[in-house]
């Protein structure tokens, strides 16, 4: 209800008015060069690459972004401007496709498109055009759609957050058509996601990947952890599943990523959003600024703290849930009753529910009751009386009477301590209270780039990492990992984690805090665990280990994963025809014509040039160029299996001081390329 925010959103439709009518077809958006790479599409001629399309970077993704805006406009604010430019937009688009056949229009989608097939839902569902959605379903990649209706994951090394957006658009689609395929698809889609590929704070991925669900060693490793944008879609497809099944199970997983991830994201004084939630133990996250940093996590993120009050209730005609024990205030206007929920969740274990009603009125409250309790121990009094609990298939309590005003429910929780383990079933453990993920702080030292620049990769930790073989362990049998956790008898929620190795240096224990609490300072969530016999064997390991990862880290000036999104944009990638895949747990990039990227040597101390690469297929060339000088032209004829082979070439002399080497990647003679993995620019040799 701010008029002033009405003034502001007045202004930008207006002002996008403008360009809808100088472009005169109904177009409206920011690409470069936009009016020649949409008539190129509209004759077929179509050059997609996952985060390209016909040379321009994700403009699908983008102009998405447009569409929503003004889908919201109308939605929120009743703007009929808006709808009327959201309809001209959305004709400009079946305009530019109309000569396209469905396989083209498949071709397309291969570059990220955001959720364009949900807002093409949309406006069918505005109109009731049936145009719109043969659009939508057109704009849905059967890639991803295919393997979810035969019930299989195909998710291991997919761009995550590509992908929730198109499922979100499916469960438009499967609601406004009523097809229970498509239905059932989104929901295997997120009980995958949720159950198997996420961590304790609800996020998923490692550098924006989907990483093997048996093996999650790399989301300990990398510095580039769960990305704040993967939860908020998550959040948004929870929303729509619970919309239609009304099961708590979507509450349980949305409470959970609401306060562990998304409210740990902000920072209190500053505002900064955070890109990624790093799990490795004794790490940091980097925070935005505002006149350096507008990353999707910003964008998104801007909404995430303003939708705090979304779900905490929702109503049928009869029926009022409660599913979120968060302070709040609801009107529910058709009923004409007020309701004011009040608590100190979760530090306290008890909501209270208050009733403001003119007259009477016969309702069913529906109380959920959350994954992390014992129902059996949970307590409802009315008015002082308790209750006899009657919980339905839907993980719900249902009081169904008449209520009057000054009506009192009071819900009690008990609330306990549990541990929670890697999917993978690996040793390492978080800890949580009910819902809430502990975490411990672990200092301030060396957090470099705290508070993000305007460079490529200004959104990710760049500052020491503590070795792995210096985070604490705790000592003990996994089943009695919970005799290792105490709650502390003070103020706030504060426990001591007792136990842990080496213990000269950890005999005092450390003090586990609300993860959400922690800010711009280092931390760890996830503890390893050995038994007492194994310690010894485990840290040697662990030493082995991060020397080997050391001895090249350290020697290593940049260093580009290769398809992968965010390395390849920070490097400016460029290439007319490549493809980028996923084998053997991989990344590679591989191409029939070229590829390159622009490498940085700032400090200019590179020597050599580093690539892994698989050495599997036949008749294959490594055929590389630095700054134009070619420094190896051979065929590489592939070993057996899925062997890895790494390379060290000399830097030429005459490039050393020259702070960017733009290193390219030719085919020659018909062959492919290699499928390259990871190219370094490093400042001395070593032995691969």
């Amino acid at each position: 209800g701010d008029s002033k925010i009405k003034e502001k959103l007045d202004y930008v439709i207006d002002e996008l008015e403008r360009c809808q009518n100088a472009a005169g077809n109904g177009y409206i958006s920011g690409i470069p060069n936009g009016k020649a790479i949409w008539k190129e599409i509209s004759e077929g001629n179509i050059r997609s690459s996952l985060f390209g399309l016909n040379d321009r970077w994700v403009p699908l993704y983008n102009i998405h972004k447009i569409y929503s805006g003004l889908r919201d406009a109308y939605w929120y604010t009743d703007s009929k401007k808006a709808k009327k430019m959201l309809i001209k937009l959305t004709d400009w688009m079946i305009d530019t496709t109309s000569k396209l056949s469905r396989d083209q229009i498949q071709t397309l989608l291969i570059s990220e498109h955001g959720g364009l097939n949900e807002v093409f839902a949309d406006v069918y569902n505005i109109t009731g055009d049936k145009k719109y959605l043969k659009l939508a379903k057109d704009f849905s990649q059967d890639t991803v759609l295919d393997p979810l209706l035969q019930k299989k994951d195909v998710l291991t090394g997919m761009h995550a957050n590509t992908q929730i957006p198109k499922v979100i658009g499916f469960k438009r689609i499967a609601d406004i058509t009523n097809d229970q395929n498509w239905n059932q698809a989104t929901d295997l889609f997120w009980q995958n996601v949720v159950h198997k590929r996420s961590v304790a704070i609800g996020g998923n991925s490692v550098s924006e990947h989907f990483n093997p669900i048996t093996d999650f060693s790399s989301m300990m490793k990398s510095v580039e952890g769960p990305e704040t944008c993967n939860t908020y879609n998550m959040l948004k497809l929870s929303k729509d599943l619970f919309a239609t099944s009304g099961s708590s199970s979507y509450m349980d997983y949305y409470e959970k990523a609401l306060y562990n991830h998304i409210l740990s994201t902000q920072h209190d004084e500053k505002g900064g959003f955070v890109y990624f939630t790093p799990m490795r133990p004794g790490h940091y996250r980097v925070y935005s600024q505002p006149e350096t940093s507008f990353w999707c996590c910003v964008g998104s993120g801007l909404e995430n703290h303003g939708k705090y009050g979304e779900l905490i209730f929702a109503h049928t005609e009869q029926d009022l849930l409660v599913n979120l024990f968060i302070p709040s205030k609801l009107n529910w206007k058709e009923k004409n009753v007020t309701v004011t929920q009040i608590n100190h969740f979760p530090e306290s274990s008890e909501t209270k529910l208050i009733f403001n009603l003119k007259n009477k009125s016969k309702f069913n409250l529906k109380l959920r009751i959350p994954d992390w309790t014992n129902a059996s121990e949970v307590k409802i009094l009315i008015n002082n009386k308790e209750y006899q609990d009657n919980k339905d298939k839907d993980g719900y309590s249902n009081i169904n009477r008449t209520w009057k005003n000054g009506d009192v429910v009071v819900m009690q929780l008990p609330i306990h301590i549990s541990a929670e383990q890697l999917p993978d079933g690996s040793d390492y453990y978080a800890f949580k209270y009910g819902p809430i993920v502990l975490a411990a702080k672990y200092g301030t030292e060396n957090q470099v780039g705290l508070f993000a620049d305007d460079s490529r990769g200004g959104h990710i930790a760049h500052g020491t990492q503590i070795p792995l073989n210096d985070i604490p362990v705790i000592v003990g049998k996994s089943s009695s990992i919970l005799e290792h956790i105490k709650k502390e008898n003070t103020q706030g929620l504060k426990f001591k984690l007792n136990g842990l190795y080496p213990k000269d240096k950890f005999r005092e224990g450390l003090e586990l805090v609300p993860f959400n609490s922690i800010q711009a300072e280092r931390y760890i969530i996830y503890w390893p665990q050995a038994n007492e016999d194994k310690i010894e064997e485990l840290m040697t390991l662990k030493t082995k280990e991060e020397q080997e990862l050391r001895k090249l880290e350290n020697i290593t000036e940049d260093k580009i994963s290769l398809g992968e999104q965010q390395p390849e944009s920070d490097h400016f990638f460029k290439s007319p025809d490549s493809y980028a895949g996923y084998f053997d747990e991989y990344h590679f990039r591989d191409s029939k014509a070229w590829f390159s990227y622009e490498m940085r040597n700032k400090n200019k101390k590179a020597k050599f040039l580093y690539i892994s690469y698989f050495d599997t297929d036949k008749n294959r060339i490594l055929n590389i160029d630095i700054n134009g000088k070619n420094v190896i032209s051979k065929t590489i004829e592939g070993a057996s299996g899925t062997k890895i082979q790494q390379l060290i070439l000399e830097i030429p002399a005459s490039e050393f001081n020259n702070e960017k080497l733009t290193v390219t990647i030719k085919a020659k003679d018909e062959k492919y390329t290699a499928k390259i993995i990871e190219l370094r620019l490093l400042n001395q040799t070593f032995n691969p």
